[in-house]
């Protein structure tokens, strides 16, 4: 049986294309049923219809408050029903409210390696640190920002020559195949999260697995 996967994306959609895509070819063993979006011009929404997905927006300026918007959102998903909400790419920070309602069943993947840079401007940030490595992570959402615990990471080194955008390019590239794996992970059941952290089977897990991958030239 599959695992049924709503995804909530706000922009290009180039993670959604590759959770699609390693769906398609059996690498991920889910079907994403539903793509919503809070912008109405979203790739993300004219991807899915290619796809024949259900694609729907709900636009974040239609709606007086976050807490307003949140409660529509999580009402709409209750009636999709999907095993896992995915965030990918959605710019939205998500009200308590809404994520207890989905503890343990919504993943979000960050520019970063978490703990390290939660928030916006990562690569900015890594590189007026002098941050040697970056990377992309992929966690479990609870209400604190960025906070949750990690399920999977992906390294990405710093070029001596790297701007902002290089940098965001070659982490995005590296994201792609980040994300499925860990989907992948928590859809067989070989990574749960329970009471605050995360377990494969009955052992508690200490750290996150990280991968390396073969870079973008």
């Amino acid at each position: 049986m599959t695992a049924r996967l709503a995804v909530l994306a706000s922009g290009r959609g180039t993670n959604l294309v590759a959770i699609l895509d390693a769906c398609a070819r059996g690498a991920l063993p889910a079907t994403v049923v539903a793509v919503l979006s809070d912008r109405p011009a979203s790739r993300a929404l004219s991807i899915a219809r290619a796809r024949g997905i259900c694609a729907e927006t709900l636009d974040g300026q239609a709606y007086a408050s976050r807490e307003t918007y949140d409660a529509a959102l999580g009402d709409r998903l209750d009636v999709i029903a999907p095993d896992l909400v995915v965030l990918a790419g959605f710019m939205r920070i998500l009200t308590p409210a809404l994520v207890e309602r989905w503890l343990g069943r919504m993943v979000n993947i960050h520019p970063s390696l978490l703990p390290a840079y939660p928030g916006v401007r990562t690569h900015r940030r890594a590189l007026a640190d002098g941050a040697t490595v970056h990377g992309a992570s992929v966690h479990f959402v609870t209400p604190e920002l960025d906070a949750g615990p990690v399920v999977m990471q992906v390294e990405v080194a710093v070029r001596p020559d790297d701007d902002e955008q290089a940098l965001a390019a070659r982490v995005l590239h590296a994201e792609h195949q980040l994300y499925p794996a860990a989907l992948a992970r928590i859809v067989s059941g070989q990574v749960a999260f329970r009471g605050g952290a995360l377990y494969s089977g009955s052992v508690e897990l200490a750290a996150p697995e990280r991968i390396r991958i073969a870079e973008v030239a």
